[in-house]
């Protein structure tokens, strides 16, 4: 994929690629959520319109960030899975849900609580991605 970027400094170069908001919602969606379906995603609460959705679903295939793949008991469906580029991505989600939970709740009191007792990031991002690679493989075999 050629891309042009606004400028070599690597955090708008990587904002650039998957720093829209909906890209980081399918991730989160997949990732936290074990979103698979184009059907599953569309479901989410914040309303993601059919076509900005497959658009991002190409543009994150193009990246190497999720693969689509068709499973061998369902061919009409497009099982879409994150691959280990979009696995790595989960400390960024998990600190977005910190920064999150420690400061927009100000202006938005209804925003779910991030409900960890585990306070070892490092720990938590292991599990979240070892859950997802085990997700991935109930799915492919």
């Amino acid at each position: 994929m050629i891309k042009k970027f606004r400028s070599s400094c690597l955090i708008a170069s990587a904002l650039d690629l998957i720093g829209d908001k909906w890209s980081l919602l399918i991730i989160r969606d997949m990732l936290l959520h074990k979103k698979k379906t184009f059907k599953e995603m569309v479901a989410s609460g914040e309303g993601v319109a059919t076509n900005l959705l497959s658009a991002r679903l190409k543009l994150l295939e193009s990246l190497d960030v999720i693969t689509k793949r068709k499973l061998l008991a369902n061919k009409k469906e497009n099982v879409y899975l994150l691959t280990e580029k979009g696995i790595d991505l989960a400390p960024i989600i998990l600190e977005i849900v910190l920064w999150s939970d420690k400061y927009v709740r100000d202006y938005n009191p209804d925003a779910n609580a991030y409900e960890s007792g585990n306070t070892n990031k490092m720990k938590i991002i292991e599990s979240v991605q070892n859950e997802y690679r085990e997700f991935t493989l109930q799915i492919i075999d």
